[in-house]
């Protein structure tokens, strides 16, 4: 296992390991549920804590219904190892969307390998009247989405049950990911849905500079690197770095291909 000291070092990979998108690991069950407004008065304590000023009472109200419902599923479903509510307000709500600060966000926005939801549901709630779609391959965490959209009355959110490769030509904007994946295998998988001038965001941790390098050999002729921006969690010493690609030409259809 990678040390936290090492350049190479993913926060995100960790996570991967025995988070949100693997069936892996032990089944872990929280000990305590807060209620919706409890939840609430704590996160607001948290937000308030962590100079973390971009959600408002009501959608603080909507991320702390999501919490409990996550939580809840919890019980029966391994969907995340973070169980503590410091946690989830950190390292999973405000590091959803501490990237507004960074760069604002396209639309139709694609979140690829979401899990239970992450960064898109946070990011909908930031964005009511945007449209969202939440791709997911594992079943349960589908049928768990969307049961979220509809006890959340969540509007414009579309959930798709399967992976994202080269066969999802649906035309977007924009693609999120927190996965581990390569960037070079991203966007490859994401090169016939993201429209012309569109963008790919990664969330990533701080080591991330290898797969960069790697891209621009790959990928060049067809992305460009737009914004590669390092910060920390405020007031954690957790680092991480946001990757934004630009589509600047098409890649050939497979059938147009000599």
């Amino acid at each position: 296992m990678a040390h936290k000291n090492d350049k190479n070092y993913s926060p995100y990979k960790e996570r991967q390991k025995t988070g949100p998108r693997t069936t892996l690991g032990t089944h872990k069950k929280p000990e305590q549920v807060y209620s919706l407004n409890e939840a609430n008065d704590r996160l607001a304590d948290i937000f308030r804590n962590h100079d973390f000023d971009l959600v408002s009472h009501a959608q603080r109200q909507q991320l702390s219904h999501y919490y409990t419902l996550l939580m809840n599923n919890q019980k029966n479903e391994n969907f995340t190892r973070l169980l503590k509510f410091r946690d989830i307000a950190i390292k999973h709500f405000i590091d959803s969307l501490i990237i507004l600060q960074h760069d604002p966000l396209v639309f139709p926005l694609v979140d690829m390998g979401t899990g239970p939801g992450l960064p898109g549901i946070p990011l909908k709630i930031m964005n009511p009247d945007q449209k969202i779609i939440l791709a997911e391959g594992v079943q349960k965490r589908v049928e768990f989405l969307k049961s979220v959209r509809d006890e959340m009355k969540l509007q414009n959110l579309d959930i798709v049950g399967r992976n994202i490769d080269e066969t999802f030509v649906y035309p977007v904007q924009g693609v999120i990911t927190r996965a581990v994946e390569d960037i070079s295998n991203t966007l490859r998988r994401v090169q016939y849905c993201v429209q012309l001038g569109g963008k790919v965001f990664f969330m990533k941790g701080p080591g991330v500079d290898p797969e960069i390098k790697e891209a621009q050999k790959e990928w060049s002729e067809y992305y460009k690197l737009e914004k590669d921006i390092a910060y920390s969690l405020p007031k954690t010493p957790h680092e991480r770095r946001l990757v934004i690609y630009q589509k600047i030409k098409n890649t050939p259809l497979p059938e147009d291909e000599d």
